[in-house]
């Protein structure tokens, strides 16, 4: 299915936030609810965790199904609004055991099979959950994923510098949240004149409400540094192999987190993965403009239908 077959969005049902209790620490959910779904998506974000940057592909997400499939997005630990966890720093390995428990205590009674859909980091945290929950997700899908360190990236070796000291992650965070200490409209100004330019508004309003503030970003730098950890090692091509059925990949041209190389890789070692490469000029953060959010909620959306046909 090409993607110039989906009609034009005229409506979207509007995503609701809400707060959950997952073993004990506050998350940020949005959901979308289908009144009769054949599917559960859940959506795990990358690194900022913040998941109202995906607001608008969520929301296209949902009508691009049709309302066949509830949506959920789950949000990463301690990157909130609120400081809920008083300063706790969480791993890379403590957000994936989150997402797990997050199906053990909210979908493990629900019969509607779970699609799990990430985003960078997400990519890696949703095949760990599909390699620890079988028996619930029967499709995977990872969008910009970062899955192994791109050591030819300088950008990577610098965050890497920055999140693995100390001294150095708590005086950016110190920065950072003192700049989220401005007024709403003098924080707005300063993002859309820097990072956000050509970002929409519920991006620029996610990363000034969500990320201008010292807890979360020591939480960024923190779960970057554990990330760096662990995908220094070979990514499991056994495990890939065993369910290329039903894993897919999408990549990005110039994307250091989800190098051309990896696509390579994958080819190689998981031959019959969907794969695909999006050359329409989106970034890494294509949930933060309008455009970005539509083009991969139509690519995902083809690939779950695509899937459901070629399963039934």
């Amino acid at each position: 299915m090409g993607l110039d077959n989906f009609p034009l969005i005229s409506q979207k049902t509007h995503a609701n936030f809400r707060l959950c209790n997952v073993s004990g620490y506050t998350t940020n959910l949005l959901e979308i609810r289908a009144e009769d779904p054949s599917l559960h998506v859940l959506f795990i974000p990358g690194n900022p965790g913040v998941i109202s940057f995906y607001t608008d592909f969520l929301e296209n997400l949902y009508e691009l199904l049709g309302g066949t499939a509830s949506i959920t997005a789950v949000g990463h630990i301690s990157q909130t609004e609120k400081n809920w966890e008083h300063g706790r720093l969480f791993s890379l390995e403590e957000q994936i055991d989150h997402k797990i428990d997050f199906i053990k205590h909210e979908l493990q009674n629900s019969e509607v099979p779970i699609i799990l859909v990430g985003h960078s980091i997400g990519s890696y945290i949703s095949i760990e959950m599909f390699r620890r929950s079988p028996e619930k997700v029967i499709y995977c899908i990872g969008l910009y994923p970062f899955l192994a360190v791109n050591t030819e990236s300088s950008k990577q070796a610098t965050i890497k510098r920055l999140a693995t000291s100390p001294i150095l992650s708590a005086a950016v965070s110190s920065v950072v949240g003192l700049l989220g200490l401005l007024p709403t409209k003098a924080s707005r100004f300063l993002v859309t004149k820097s990072v956000g330019k050509s970002w929409s508004t519920t991006a620029v309003d996610a990363l000034c409400t969500h990320v201008l503030q010292y807890h979360v970003i020591r939480n960024v730098l923190f779960l970057a540094m554990t990330e760096f950890k662990k995908l220094s090692e070979t990514p499991d091509w056994t495990f890939m192999r065993g369910k290329q059925s039903r894993i897919a990949f999408l990549f990005g041209v110039g994307d250091h987190w989800g190098p051309l190389q990896m696509f390579d890789e994958i080819s190689k070692n998981v031959p019959d993965v969907a794969l695909a490469i999006e050359r329409e000029g989106h970034s890494h953060a294509f949930s933060c403009t309008k455009a970005g959010s539509l083009w991969v909620a139509q690519h995902v959306a083809s690939l779950i239908k695509n899937w459901k046909t070629s399963s039934s």
